[in-house]
């Protein structure tokens, strides 16, 4: 049986980061680079001939005068941390098929765990907001999941402690699985689902769910909308939801292997994080670079409102 040519990728090996970002001027280096690709653009001006400050590490605009950050107003802003530690987490963390969670990643860093935490969702913050930008589109399976929390007497749906969410998986004419979202939502009613659909559809797709009613609202945003009762049809149940039962089953055994436990307020970055790694894992070695790309035209998120709870509907 051949390899699976994805699964099998080399990804970025310690020796190809040590390489590459071994040291904080190669990571400078890179975003400077990435941050202008065109070369120095003043953010005040535009000017794009400057001097650099060695003492305080700012680039000054020789037209303006205005002194810059290579960091400020990106994800990074106003870290203390070596630039080097915030690459090894990058790295880490889209190198991590399950991802990694902030005790195992304060060990890797050397760093506390409190700190490996706020660099971990700040990340996942990252592929939040990417994520969040690039709705499905053609043929989706969607369903309905729990995730977290112990079930206190009442189970099944709506047991205690547990959040739901909806997920969504695009497939290629062929059935092949090419992208995922997993939206969480307050509870599966007609009005939830309606606005999670807005979130991750595109008017092209074409939506299969199961017969639960809530996904009736689906029909009502104007998407085309095939619910199918499944209830006791087990052959039509794994063949219609193959991918979206995949993926399922492989998030949750990913957060339970990797994080165990986590907080239900801050469910929303754990997968979008899932969502990011799935939605590039055709070029695994190229991720570190996109989403050190990206955070670099992300705003910058304070403790104080990373800690909130998550916005979701």
């Amino acid at each position: 049986m051949p390899r699976n040519p994805v699964q099998f990728q080399k990804g970025m090996s310690d020796a190809d980061f040590e390489r590459l970002y071994g040291t904080e001027k190669q990571c400078r280096d890179a975003l400077f680079a990435w941050r202008w690709p065109k070369g120095f653009c003043c953010p005040v001006c535009g000017g794009d001939k400057y001097s650099f400050i060695e003492t305080r590490a700012l680039f000054q605009c020789s037209t303006c005068r205005s002194q810059i950050s290579l960091i400020a107003g990106t994800i990074f802003h106003s870290t203390k941390l070596p630039l080097k530690t915030w690459f090894r987490a990058i790295c880490h963390i889209t190198q991590s098929k399950g991802g990694i969670s902030s005790l195992e990643l304060a060990r890797r860093l050397g760093v506390t765990q409190n700190t490996a935490w706020k660099i971990s969702h700040k990340l996942m913050q990252v592929m939040h907001e990417r994520e969040a930008k690039k709705p499905l589109t053609g043929r989706v399976e969607m369903d309905d999941a729990y995730i977290g929390g112990k079930r206190k007497c009442k189970r099944g749906r709506g047991a205690a402690g547990k959040v739901p969410f909806v997920a969504a998986v695009e497939t290629t004419d062929e059935g092949k699985p090419q992208r995922m979202k997993l939206q969480p939502v307050t509870r599966f009613t007609r009005q939830a689902v309606s606005m999670a659909a807005r979130s991750i559809l595109t008017g092209e797709c074409f939506v299969i769910t199961d017969g639960l009613p809530c996904f009736m609202a689906v029909s009502g945003q104007g998407f085309s909308h095939l619910p199918l009762r499944t209830s006791g049809n087990k052959a039509l149940q794994d063949s219609t939801f193959k991918w979206v039962n995949t993926v399922l089953g492989n998030v949750k055994c990913a957060l339970v292997g990797t994080y165990r436990a986590l907080s239900g307020k801050h469910v929303s970055r754990y997968l979008s994080s899932f969502g990011y790694r799935f939605n590039r894992r055709f070029s695994l070695p190229d991720m570190f670079a996109r989403l050190a790309y990206v955070a670099l035209r992300t705003p910058p998120m304070p403790y104080r409102l990373l800690k909130l709870a998550d916005d979701y509907t």
